[in-house]
């Protein structure tokens, strides 16, 4: 074979690849894509990840540190650097802690919290981060209320309803003021409940005719504070989600919630024994791993 004709070869394998390798591209942007929930391994606190099927993202706390940039560069492209919504569900350091660093890394659209201060320098590094997104952002950012009967919409079928708080007051306990939102998709949903304790749990139970859902984030990280028995059944999960730090000094989960999870009959995974677990949806049924 001549040289000419070998560096034609080589040009003609080259266009057939990258021909190829077009096809497979229009192939996986034609396939249908599933809505990913993550339950992102943050030690011990909780960041979750929501992305719907035509690529809207909403993450939800962002643990204590900066363990959240990697946790989300994880699930997330590299070249993709925005979200567009980050809700706080209150203002305790091991959701709210990593926000900053977040609202810095990442270009927001939303940034939605209750509104429930906290006289800490986590919460002041956080309020000060919200101010310089939505004054330095290119997107027009905005500081949301996060209450009761409020629906974040991420298109595609696929929306976060606000259950939880109706109200809150000043210098109200942070964890019955945390939020409890249902991410619905189709026929599935999610039940996130940040650290709800067992009060609340009951008024949701008394509020809403129907709890059920496919996944439950289990409240206060498996803290037997949470997880009430009646509040579980009504949610009738097939999968609970601890997120929780390895080792942690609190004893959580604790063994009495993983016994009641056993009794309700879901299947439990959690971040300190799995890392990140990420649930994908179809529409019709979650899978969780």
């Amino acid at each position: 074979m001549t040289v000419k004709r070998h560096w034609r070869a080589i040009v003609l394998a080259s266009l057939v690849a990258g021909n190829g390798l077009i096809w497979l591209l229009a192939w996986q942007l034609a396939r249908p894509q599933p809505l990913v929930l993550a339950f992102l391994d943050v030690g011990q606190g909780d960041a979750i990840y929501i992305e719907a099927p035509n690529g809207n993202q909403l993450l939800i706390d962002a643990g204590e540190g900066k363990q959240i940039l990697p946790a989300l560069a994880g699930v997330m492209p590299f070249y993709d650097r925005s979200l567009d919504v980050v809700l706080a569900t209150h203002p305790d350091a091991d959701h709210i802690g990593g926000l900053a660093s977040v609202l810095e890394s990442y270009e927001v659209v939303g940034i939605m919290d209750t509104g429930l201060s906290s006289d800490t320098a986590t919460y002041r590094a956080f309020l000060e981060a919200v101010e310089e997104e939505i004054k330095d952002s290119k997107n027009n950012s905005q500081n949301l209320v996060a209450r009761a009967g409020a629906r974040i919409n991420l298109g595609n079928n696929v929306y976060l309803d606000i259950l939880w708080p109706r109200q809150v007051f000043a210098n109200q306990e942070a964890n019955g003021a945390s939020v409890v939102a249902r991410l619905v998709y189709g026929e599935t949903s999610a039940l996130l409940t940040g650290d709800a304790p067992v009060a609340v749990e009951r008024a949701l139970i008394s509020t809403y005719p129907d709890l059920r859902s496919d996944i439950l984030k289990v409240g206060h990280h498996g803290s037997k504070t949470s997880s009430d028995p009646a509040f579980l059944k009504a949610a009738a999960a097939q999968y609970a989600i601890i997120s929780v730090g390895a080792r942690n000094r609190y004893g959580h989960p604790t063994q009495l919630v993983l016994d009641r999870l056993a009794t309700a009959g879901a299947q439990v995974l959690r971040t300190d024994t799995a890392g990140t677990v990420i649930c994908q949806s179809n529409g019709l049924n979650f899978v969780c791993e």
